[in-house]
C-alpha cells in the first residue's frame, strides 16, 4: 500500500497557520547581523542618534541634519528603548521594520477580504511575501516600509466603504497620517494618486466619510507639524524646503524607463499573474468592477507617479506591490490546471535545487569539501573562517525537512502552487540567513574597517576634526554608527581646517586637494575591490586656513 504522508499544511491557509508562515517570512533576516552597507546602516545610524540626548533635535546623520520623514525613525527608537536591554541596539532598532511589515500584512489580508471574499483573502498577503523585489527591502531599516502600511491602510479603508464606512474613515485617517509623517509632501502626493480612483468613484455615495477620513488625516498631521516646529524648528522647515525641491525630478523619463525595466524581475511573479487576472475579467466583463479597477488604476498612478519624487530604486519601486498583489489575487487563484501545475512544478523544483546549493556551499565554507568552491569561497571574502554552530545546524536541518515533507504533503488546492512559491522564498531566505548569515555579514559589514580607521586617529580634541571627500552616505553612517567618527566636507576651493583627510575611491591615487597631506593609512573590506579608503595627516601637522 502507498504511503500516505500527513499535510504540511492544510489549504487555504488560515489562522495561525498563515500567521505562523507570515511569521516567518518577517522575522528571518531582522536579527543577528551588523547594520549592513546601504539603506540598512544609514537609517539604523540616525535612528541610534536620535535616542542620543547630545545629538538634539530632529533627525541627524553623523551630525549632518538628514532630512526624511520621522515616523519610522520614532518607531524604531520605540523599539530600541522597549528591546535593547535585550538586544543589539541595531537588531532592536530594526525590529521596527519587521513592525511596519506586519501591519502591511495584515491590512493586506482584510483588504483582500473586502475586495475578493474570504476564501481568497489569503493570497493577497502570499503574493506579496513572495515577490522578489520585497525580500531584502522588508528585512532592513527601511522608513519607506511606513509607505508600504500606509498603501495597504489606504485599500483597506476603501474596500470597507460600503460595509462600514465610519471605521473605512478612520483608517483613511490614519493612513494618511502615516504617509504624511512617514514620507513628507512625496509620501503626501503618493497618497492622492493612489486614492483618486476611489475618490471619483465614491464621491458621491460616501461623500461624507471620505471628507471626514482625510479631515481626521490632515488633522493628526497638523498635531505633528506642530510638535516638529515646537521641538526641531529649524530642522523641520529644512525638511519641508528639501521635500519641495523634489517636485518633480529632472530626469524624468529616465526614471521611470528604469522603474519599466525593473519590473518583469522585481515584480515577479505578481506581474503575469496580474495580467492574466486582468485578461480574464476582461473576457467576464468584470474588468471595470471595483475589485479590479482600484488597484489596476492605483498601480498605474503610482508607476507614473514614482519617477517624479524619486530616484528610482528598489526600496522604491517595492510601493508598487500592493495593488499589483490584490489585482493577481483572483487570477492566481482561478489558473488553469496546466499552468497551475507549471507553476507548482517550477516552484518546487526552483527552490529545492536552491536549498540544495545553500548546504553545498555551507559544507565548503565550513568543512572545506569540495576544494573548488571552498576556495572560491575565501577569494570573496578573505580572511573568512566558517564554523559550526550547533543550534543554527539544527534549526536549518529541520527547515529543510520541512521543506522535502512540503513537496509531497501540500493537497489539491487552488491555493497549492502559490502556497508552494511563497513558502518556497521563505524556506531559502530562511536557511540563507541560519547558514550563510556569518559570511553575508563579513563581506557587508563596516565594523573592522571603521575599528580600522578609528586606530589610525588619536583621541581628537576639540579643535581637531576630520575632512572627507566623496565618502557616501552608507560609509559616512557606517563610521559613525561603530565608532562615533564625525566628518567634515571640504569647501568649494578643497581646502579645509582639519588635521585629517579621508578619500573614498577606487584602486587608482586620488588626487588631492592639497599638496601637503601625508597618507598614514589605506583600507577596505574584504573582498570589495571598488572601494578603498585612504587616510591623510597634514603634513608637519600645520592646520590649513
Amino acid at each position: 500500500m502507498p504511503i500516505s504522508l500527513p499535510r504540511a499544511l492544510n489549504l487555504p491557509p488560515t489562522g495561525w497557520t498563515l500567521a505562523g508562515l507570515l511569521a516567518f517570512y518577517v522575522l528571518a533576516g531582522l536579527f543577528g547581523h551588523d547594520p549592513w552597507k546601504s539603506e540598512d546602516v544609514i537609517h539604523l545610524s540616525v535612528a541610534r542618534d536620535f535616542l542620543d540626548p547630545d545629538q538634539g533635535s530632529g533627525l541627524f546623520l553623523a551630525g549632518q541634519p538628514f532630512f526624511s520623514g520621522p515616523l519610522f525613525y520614532w518607531s524604531a527608537a520605540g523599539t530600541g528603548r522597549l528591546l535593547g536591554h535585550w538586544l543589539p541596539l541595531h537588531d532592536a532598532l530594526r525590529f521596527a521594520s519587521g513592525l511596519w511589515m506586519a501591519l502591511t500584512l495584515i491590512a493586506l489580508y482584510y483588504a483582500a477580504r473586502e475586495y475578493h471574499g474570504k476564501e481568497n483573502a489569503a493570497a493577497a498577503p502570499l503574493l506579496l511575501a513572495g515577490s522578489f523585489g520585497l525580500i531584502v527591502c522588508a528585512h532592513e531599516a527601511q522608513p519607506l516600509l511606513t509607505l508600504l502600511a500606509a498603501s495597504s491602510c489606504q485599500f483597506l479603508a476603501v474596500g470597507l466603504f460600503p460595509r462600514k464606512p465610519r471605521v473605512a474613515a478612520f483608517l483613511l485617517a490614519c493612513a494618511l497620517a502615516i504617509a504624511g509623517a512617514g514620507a513628507g509632501l512625496v509620501g503626501l502626493f503618493l497618497f492622492g494618486v493612489s486614492l483618486l480612483p476611489a475618490l471619483f468613484y465614491h464621491r458621491t455615495r460616501f461623500l461624507f466619510p471620505l471628507c471626514a477620513g482625510l479631515a481626521g488625516g490632515l488633522f493628526l498631521l497638523g498635531l505633528t507639524a506642530l510638535l516638529l516646529m515646537q521641538t526641531a524648528p529649524i530642522w523641520f522647515q529644512a525638511w519641508v524646503s528639501h521635500e519641495r525641491a523634489r517636485f518633480p525630478m529632472r530626469a524624468y523619463s529616465g526614471e521611470l524607463l528604469a522603474l519599466l525595466r525593473m519590473q518583469p524581475w522585481f515584480s515577479w511573479p505578481l506581474l503575469p499573474l496580474s495580467c492574466w487576472s486582468l485578461w480574464q475579467k476582461r473576457r467576464q466583463g468584470q474588468w471595470r468592477h471595483p475589485d479590479v479597477l482600484f488597484p489596476l488604476l492605483a498601480f498605474l498612478a503610482l508607476l507614473f507617479g514614482l519617477p517624479l519624487v524619486f530616484h528610482i530604486e528598489e526600496h522604491t519601486a517595492m510601493l508598487l506591490l500592493p495593488p499589483l498583489a490584490l489585482l493577481a489575487t483572483p487570477g492566481t487563484l482561478s489558473l488553469r490546471r496546466g499552468a497551475a501545475n507549471a507553476f507548482d512544478w517550477f516552484s518546487g523544483m526552483a527552490f529545492s535545487v536552491f536549498v540544495l546549493l545553500l548546504w553545498i556551499g555551507w559544507i565548503a565554507m565550513v568543512f572545506g569539501w569540495p576544494e573548488r568552491l571552498a576556495e572560491r569561497a575565501v577569494v570573496l571574502a578573505p580572511g573568512f573562517t566558517g564554523t559550526f554552530d550547533p543550534l543554527f545546524f539544527t534549526l536549518a536541518l529541520a527547515v529543510t525537512t520541512w521543506w522535502i515533507w512540503s513537496l509531497a504533503g501540500l493537497p489539491r488546492s487552488a491555493y497549492r502552487c502559490l502556497t508552494r512559491w511563497t513558502t518556497g522564498l521563505v524556506i531559502g531566505w530562511l536557511l540563507a540567513v541560519l547558514l550563510w548569515l556569518p559570511w553575508i555579514d563579513y563581506g557587508k559589514s563596516y565594523r573592522q574597517l571603521a575599528h580600522d580607521l578609528a586606530r589610525q586617529l588619536p583621541e581628537l580634541r576639540a579643535q581637531d576634526c576630520v575632512a572627507e571627500m566623496y565618502l557616501g552616505f552608507a560609509q559616512r553612517a557606517s563610521f559613525s554608527y561603530f565608532e562615533r567618527l564625525e566628518f567634515t566636507p571640504v569647501d568649494a576651493r578643497g581646502r579645509t581646517g582639519c588635521r585629517w583627510l579621508l578619500i573614498q575611491g577606487g584602486r587608482a591615487e586620488p588626487r588631492l586637494p592639497e599638496q601637503r597631506w601625508q597618507k598614514i593609512w589605506e583600507g577596505s573590506r574584504p573582498g570589495d575591490r571598488r572601494e578603498r579608503f585612504r587616510l591623510y595627516e597634514l603634513d608637519g601637522k600645520l592646520v590649513l586656513r
